[in-house]
């Protein structure tokens, strides 16, 4: 493969901007006389700062834009944060790669006063900083004496804003503050029992034309099996229940000689009601425990909390 040329879309954001550089580079030195281009642009949820997420919907929120660009052939491949990614693409697109997982566990943040404290013993009434209606859900369920507050922004915002007292303590992603040079930052992993994480959350997902078998056949380079059968398995759950990246939904998964374990939560937005099980199942079809699994939570009532929310957002 000589002198072939491939161009990135990627939001502009600093986090989005070191996930597609390390794409790049990655492609780079596996694929010889690989020319790799970046055009960066800012999607509607990186342009809309003052509204909860939940608020604006989430039907291609960060990915949109990039998506135009590879339907237009300005673009042949889009590098997305996997978490961000809906389980239904356009026509014409599709999921052309998964990369090795990054920690997907949720982190917690604390300003310097409170490093003393932990998730578990900050006093009541103290302020946590989430964006994530599924991490806020799950919080709410484990510690209701605590007070939430939405806020908005990148990783480095948020930190600013924690920085400036605005919070005691913000819930981020592990992956995203280790990817940016935080790690340091980092006060404590939350637990599993605690918190699931986002599906797909900590991979990178790559999207590109459904036919480009040149382009499918370049980024294959970076697939990491394990990775993507778990990260199918997530999305599929996630698909089944007809749910979206702002829905109170949470995933873990694992594998281990050759079976892959999913377990999945779905929680009512003041964490009263939090319905959680598992399915184990053989790797070679991750989709159908993902699938199994949002069906047995569907019997134990997730599609009644799940239409409540829904219904909720319209009226707001």
């Amino acid at each position: 493969m000589t002198n072939f040329k491939l161009k990135i879309a990627s939001r502009r954001s600093k986090l989005a901007m070191v996930q597609t550089l390390w794409v790049k580079d990655q492609l780079e030195k596996f694929i010889p006389n690989l020319e790799v281009s970046i055009e960066a642009m800012a999607t509607q949820g990186d342009k809309i700062l003052d509204v909860a997420l939940a608020k604006i919907g989430d039907k291609g929120l960060f990915t949109k834009e990039l998506e135009a660009q590879m339907l237009i052939g300005q673009a042949d491949i889009a590098v997305h944060s996997l978490k961000d990614l809906p389980t239904n693409l356009p026509r014409g697109l599709r999921l052309g790669c998964i990369t090795k997982r990054e920690d997907p566990a949720d982190a917690l943040v604390v300003s310097k006063k409170n490093d003393r404290y932990k998730l578990e013993t900050f006093p009541a009434g103290s302020i946590v900083g989430t964006s994530s209606l599924r991490r806020l859900a799950q919080l709410r369920n484990k510690y209701p004496h605590l007070n939430f507050k939405d806020i908005r922004g990148n990783v480095i915002t948020r930190i600013e804003k924690l920085d400036a007292g605005e919070f005691d303590c913000i819930i981020l992603a592990a992956a995203g503050l280790k990817r940016l040079g935080f790690e340091s930052r980092i006060h404590q992993i939350i637990p599993n029992e605690i918190s699931l994480h986002a599906v797909g959350q900590g991979a990178l997902g790559i999207e590109c034309k459904s036919d480009d078998k040149k382009v499918l056949e370049i980024i294959s380079v970076l697939e990491d099996k394990p990775t993507s059968q778990r990260c199918l398995a997530e999305r599929a759950f996630l698909r089944e229940l007809e749910g979206g990246c702002q829905v109170p939904i949470g995933v873990n998964s694992s594998i281990q000689n050759e079976k892959l374990c999913l377990t999945g939560m779905v929680a009512s937005i003041d964490g009263e009601r939090l319905i959680k099980d598992k399915c184990i199942g053989s790797t070679n079809d991750p989709e159908k425990i993902g699938k199994e699994l949002a069906r047995k939570l569907k019997l134990q009532g997730a599609e009644k909390i799940l239409k409540e929310i829904f219904e909720q957002f319209r009226e707001n």
